[in-house]
């Protein structure tokens, strides 16, 4: 053996009992096993109950023809089960090791293909082709977000865990209490909504929209009539109000409302300065 040879044999002999004791106490990432209440990132990881999961997906309505995001997605068990339903999901998650377990999880289920993963920061994430975004998340970090939700596309559902989106008020709720879920056991909607907030030109009269998330407030004026509208909202694209005894539903596509009012009447309206 030549001299460099002896000093290459010499080191890794020397190196073997650290690489030893470094391969008998790192866990195999095979056995990772994550624990409720674990710190995260941002939160403490806490596994949302398989009863909830359930019930959130069937709240946001999924389809084959969705793309569902779940940010911080831990175990994988949400995306997971939007793959199941043969919906193409994905999930975003910091911690290395609840990646890796959520790869496993989605290959051992078949779903694989469906089913896809990345170890990223959800705020520094792009997620904006999703159709439904799903979240487990305080109310901090769920406000924290609500601009870059409410910059998506028109009628993406938003579906979180337990906890909401300070004064925006939600367009559903579900709860799953038994035996099947006893924590975290609630959760909310919301559908982000078009906006239409301005001046718009409908038939021969002016329509003034207020607009606060999903909720509108205005006026709708003929000649030299004024008339306050109520029971206005969003609901995505789709837009009702009522004004002057009458109640108008309608939907938004871009600068343009096109609808009927109750009784039959088509209407139209476009917006003003656009």
């Amino acid at each position: 053996m030549t001299f460099l040879g002896k000093i290459a044999l010499a080191c890794a002999v020397a190196a073997l009992p650290l690489s030893t004791a470094q391969s008998q106490d790192a866990p195999r990432a095979a056995d990772y096993a994550p624990v409720s209440g674990q710190e995260g990132k941002d939160v403490v990881w806490v596994p949302t109950a398989q009863a909830l999961v359930d019930r959130m997906l069937t709240m946001a309505k999924i389809t084959p023809d969705d793309f569902v995001v779940d940010l911080g997605s831990g175990d994988g068990r949400t995306v997971i089960t939007a793959a199941k339903r043969g919906v193409r999901a994905h999930g975003i998650e910091y911690n290395p090791e609840l990646v890796a377990l959520s790869e496993r999880n989605a290959k051992e289920a078949g779903v694989d293909k469906l089913a896809t993963f990345e170890r990223a920061d959800i705020f520094q994430s792009d997620f904006s082709k999703a159709t439904v975004v799903t979240l487990f998340l305080l109310p901090a970090l769920n406000v924290k977000l609500r601009p870059t939700l409410l910059g998506m596309k028109p009628g993406t559902r938003v579906v979180s865990n337990s906890f909401d989106m300070g004064d925006w008020e939600p367009d559903g709720r579900i709860e799953a209490g038994g035996s099947n879920c006893t924590s975290y056991c609630r959760a909310m909607m919301w559908v982000i909504p078009a906006k239409v907030g301005g001046a718009w030109r409908l038939g021969d009269g002016a329509l003034q929209l207020t607009q606060t998330y999903q909720m509108l407030g205005g006026t709708l004026t003929r000649g030299r009539k004024v008339f306050p509208i109520s029971s206005a909202r969003m609901a995505g694209t789709s837009i009702t109000f009522t004004a002057g005894g009458k109640r108008y539903d309608g939907r938004v596509d871009h600068g343009t409302m096109t609808g009927h009012t109750e009784g039959g009447g088509a209407w139209t309206a476009t917006r003003v300065g656009h």
